[in-house]
């Protein structure tokens, strides 16, 4: 039977879902309009230029990998609470700019504005001061399953909300769910002030070794991410014989069963102490589903069991990642740290859709899982010299 240190409280589990909520927006307001953006675009004064759109579409993700460093510091001097405010409300304004946005110039000024709301670091950070040790990993996955979940719902949602309601009310939508998020986080307990006598220098956070392999690591998945996401939706159209409007029956099934399958693992590495086994797994899983989809997506079966695996992976890794760098930082430097994490993740995902766009380009599609089959060795490399911290041990 487990011990009650070995679950979540009542207030730990209202704190991670609330957290997730919150983390959320900022992929929504990444992934909602992507499937219909290019559509309302060309309604616009100035949507006939690609470049504009590339422009709108990479604002977003420019400004949160420039932002997220100061705001994890800014997270460390003056309280957590306060930057998300912060960056929920700047987020909330540049959603109502696109909103009014006359043209594809304001267009990008309100998506520059919705990524100045970079506030994942500090939350994730928030989340590490609010729950304990043993079960921040369970914490940290509630809050990464809502990439996924995000991701998925908007393939489906996104064409449905534009019918409803354009794209200017998607833009207002989110901006509200921003403004409502406040509420949610008002509602959470306060951590203690930092103590801003104790901060480290950001360059001892930049040099740290097991920081890095870690940083590593978050930048190489979502390299990944980006790059089979470059090439997936034309692999679902030739290989598996499925309309574009038709993906979500692939995309939203394979999300979820991963949540399924992935409870375990998460459970495996947390309270059975095999962070190492599960961590290097997972890596292992997405070498192989690259392996797959080079030489067995050629069915819309085989093409969805990969997709499967590859979640399941995805969320394992973007679970266990931001809870090693919270139990490897500096206690004095941990905001810090998870802006460093956070904008290796944003640079990641620009990396990757560039790097998959090329290499389909000039290789084809099946390049590009080569590439990411490498990529995913290389860092299996790297994470074998990783030094995994123990399980803590619950006060008695």
């Amino acid at each position: 039977m487990a011990s009650p240190s070995d679950r979540m409280t009542p207030q730990e589990r209202r704190i991670g879902a609330s957290l997730a909520s919150i983390f959320a927006l900022r992929m929504l307001g990444l992934f909602l309009i992507l499937p219909v953006f290019a559509v309302y675009a060309a309604t616009l004064p100035g949507g006939d230029d690609r470049t504009l759109i590339g422009l709108a579409l990479g604002a977003y993700g420019l400004t949160q990998a420039v932002l997220q460093i100061p705001f994890g510091m800014a997270s460390d001097r003056f309280g957590r609470k306060p930057v998300i405010v912060f960056g929920l409300l700047l987020f909330a304004l540049g959603s109502f700019v696109a909103a009014w946005a006359p043209d594809m110039h304001w267009m990008i000024v309100g998506r520059v504005l919705q990524g100045t709301g970079a506030i994942s670091a500090a939350v994730t950070a928030l989340a590490a001061d609010l729950t304990r040790e043993e079960q921040r990993t369970k914490v940290m996955a509630m809050i990464g399953s809502s990439i996924g979940l995000v991701f998925a719902l908007s393939l489906v949602g996104a064409p449905l909300l534009y019918g409803w309601i354009g794209m200017g009310g998607l833009f207002v939508l989110t901006g509200l769910l921003a403004l409502g998020a406040l509420g949610l986080l008002a509602r959470l307990p306060s951590p203690p002030r930092p103590d801003t006598q104790a901060r480290l220098p950001l360059r001892e956070v930049l040099t740290n070794g097991a920081l890095l392999k870690l940083n590593l690591g978050i930048g190489v998945l979502h390299v990944i991410q980006m790059a089979m996401f470059v090439v997936l939706p034309h692999a679902l159209v030739v290989r598996g014989a499925l309309p574009a409007p038709e993906h979500w029956k692939v995309y939203l099934p394979a999300v979820l069963a991963s949540f399924v399958v992935m409870v375990p693992a998460i459970i495996a590495a947390e309270k059975r102490d095999k962070m190492r086994p599960v961590f290097l797994s997972a890596i292992a899983l997405a070498a192989l589903v690259q392996g797959g989809l080079y030489f067995l997506g050629d069915s819309l079966w085989w093409l969805g069991l990969w997709l499967l695996l590859f979640f399941v992976a995805f969320n394992i890794l973007e679970a266990t990642l931001p809870s090693l760098v919270s139990r490897t930082a500096p206690p004095a430097a941990k905001g810090a740290a998870l802006g460093v994490y956070n904008t290796t993740q944003a640079v990641g995902l620009f990396i990757g859709g560039a790097m998959g766009g090329v290499i389909a380009q000039h290789f084809g599609d099946n390049a590009v899982f080569s590439a990411c089959a490498l990529l995913a060795v290389c860092w299996m490399i790297v994470a074998f010299s990783m030094t995994f911290p123990r399980r803590a041990q619950p006060a008695t």
